[in-house]
């Protein structure tokens, strides 16, 4: 008999229940007939990693419990029908991979969708969301904007299929690359937005853009929108402007996605004839970068969609002060830049007429190795270290006639980059992965640190000669170890100090008018859907992190009413 070693045991955290307020569980899991191997869940996002990693471990011992019988089946048929017979049940190539790499089956030109997927799935703070938080508690099941939850549940279900579907126990199975069959979710995404019916090839860039449109609509934590009326600016309180316009973002909408994704720009428009300058700072999911013969690098395609232009004869801007269409210039800054950011290389080309006309196939280099780092190109100070590094790339080979979409992601278990190409899962080396300049379509980047420098850094250094508002910051050296867990901070209107316009360079939080409550009041403001106060975490962060500290003052930036929302520090950490 083969010794299967025991299932994890409970979740400690759910076993403590007698210190937590309201005798609630952090962790939980919800067993039924239909589904008795769902998932243990967090029920805040402090100890979201907490329930993803007792998943990993329920699924790597469920699968350490296969390969066992794999192992004692081998054995036998070697036995009885000699090792000739090893060649077609025996391991193969595939038998080693980590959890994650898993193949998708192409539903008919579906391998943009699949390209997509798979660059989301290696996304840590959103798949560890859907597979460790109980997500079904901030569904929006009254957004018209939405579709009631099922694209969120559908895409939870199929993450949860990626990562923790392991193969049964009892019995013979060949081991090989899992292939996962997407089409629930495909047709969950085709109700939400219906140009995808069919077996069309689509853009994966438009696919993305409405998929975590859509996820947002279902999570977003704001029962009604109000109508809140752009407000326009005149460059000179740029900080108050862009924090108030986010408070007015938040106010409409709220959820993991705006979290994780968002970020801020700004855009200046300055009349050419009186000089008036019109600011509105904007938020923004992703950065589509321009092409053109001169750039060779992902910084020179960044400068060109911050390039100053001019707007002229048919594109002239109208002036509110002159009252008639005049010459302008418009500038975009990168104000906050998101924990995630996702970067679309413009490479198809369209006539004058909106339609596509071709593909620019030029290389261009961007960080696989080394991190990418944005600090001359974000202005505002307030604003966390812009340190990315680069965990997915979404590839498009050929022309706009017979082109084909292929992934690339950085597995979080074993840290090797892994090739997915539909059903086709292989390992590749950096050279591989430098080697395909010319088909990158889609970069997804990951906010990491700095290692903390061992001697006093020096403050003497400047602000960008474009950001007239950044304070200096020191540069010491960068981790050898790749930390691609941002953390993740849930966003309200009542807690400005989470926003990322509050975040530091030494990751405490700056100075942030805000009306200054005793802890007993603090904790009777009403939470949102979903939320629930920790005495063990109140005012901290999830495990791993740094202690932060919040300055209060008795400026209140907040007037209450509908808007009140979570009073308390959520975050989370995902782990390796």
């Amino acid at each position: 008999m083969v010794d299967l070693p025991p299932l994890p045991a409970t979740p400690p955290s759910a076993l403590s229940s007698s210190r937590k307020r309201k005798s609630r569980f952090n962790l939980f899991r919800v067993n039924s007939r239909r589904e008795p191997n769902s998932p243990t869940r967090a029920s805040n996002y402090n100890h979201v990693h907490e329930a993803v990693d007792y998943n990993f471990q329920r699924v790597a011992t469920l699968q350490q419990q296969q390969k066992q019988m794999n192992s004692k089946f081998r054995r036998k048929t070697l036995t009885f029908q000699g090792r000739n017979d090893q060649a077609e049940h025996g391991d193969s190539s595939h038998s080693n991979l980590p959890l994650g790499v898993v193949g998708l089956r192409n539903l008919g030109n579906t391998c943009f969708l699949n390209s997509s997927l798979q660059c989301l799935s290696a996304t840590i703070p959103l798949t560890d969301y859907f597979l460790g938080y109980d997500y079904r508690s901030e569904i929006n099941q009254h957004n018209v904007l939405g579709t009631g939850g099922k694209l969120a549940t559908a895409y939870a279900e199929l993450m949860k299929e990626v990562w923790l579907q392991a193969a049964p126990v009892s019995g013979y199975t060949k081991i090989s690359a899992r292939v996962v069959k997407p089409t629930r979710f495909k047709s969950s995404l085709e109700s939400f937005a219906p140009q995808f019916l069919g077996t069309s090839q689509h853009d994966a860039q438009e696919l993305l853009s409405f998929l975590l449109d859509g996820i947002h609509e279902d999570l977003n934590r704001i029962p009604k929108k109000p109508y809140i009326e752009d407000r326009d600016c005149d460059g000179t309180h740029d900080e108050r402007d862009a924090i108030e316009a986010w408070k007015n973002y938040l106010r409409r909408d709220k959820s993991l996605v705006v979290d994780i994704f968002q970020g801020q720009l700004r855009n200046t428009l300055t009349c050419l004839t009186c000089r008036h300058v019109n600011v509105r700072f904007e938020p923004f999911m992703y950065l589509s970068l321009p092409l053109n013969d001169d750039s060779h690098t992902l910084d020179d395609c960044l400068r060109l969609y911050l390039a100053e232009e001019r707007l002229v004869r048919e594109n002239q801007w109208y002036c509110s002060v002159c009252q008639t269409h005049r010459d302008a210039t418009k500038k975009t800054d990168l104000w906050i830049v998101p924990a995630i950011l996702i970067v679309h290389l413009k490479r198809f080309r369209f006539n004058e007429y909106g339609q596509l006309g071709s593909k620019n196939n030029a290389r261009i280099r961007y960080p696989v190795g080394d991190s990418w780092d944005l600090s001359g190109m974000v202005c505002s100070r307030g604003s966390e270290e812009p340190l990315y590094d680069l965990y997915a790339v979404s590839n498009h080979v050929g022309d706009l006639g017979g082109g084909h979409y292929t992934a690339y992601s950085l597995n979080r278990f074993d840290d090797h980059w892994y090739e997915f190409n539909d059903t086709t899962c292989r390992k590749i080396d950096d050279r591989t992965l430098q080697g395909n300049s010319s088909s990158a379509y889609l970069l997804f980047y990951n906010r990491t640190q700095r290692v903390e420098p061992t001697s006093p850094a020096s403050e003497n250094s400047t602000a960008p000669s474009h950001c007239s508002t950044r304070n200096g910051t020191h540069k010491p050296s960068i981790s050898p170890l790749r930390r691609r867990v941002p953390l993740i901070r849930r966003q309200s209107v009542s807690r400005p100090d989470l926003w990322p316009h509050t975040q530091v360079q030494n990751h405490e939080f700056r100075e942030f008018a805000r009306q200054s409550f005793p802890p007993s009041q603090l904790l009777d403001t009403t939470p949102e859907t979903g939320d629930e106060y920790e005495e063990e975490t109140s005012g901290g962060l999830s495990k791993g992190t740094t202690n932060t500290t919040v300055t209060n003052t008795d400026n209140d930036t907040h007037s209450g009413g509908e808007d009140d929302d979570v009073a308390m520090d959520e975050t989370f950490e995902t782990r390796k």
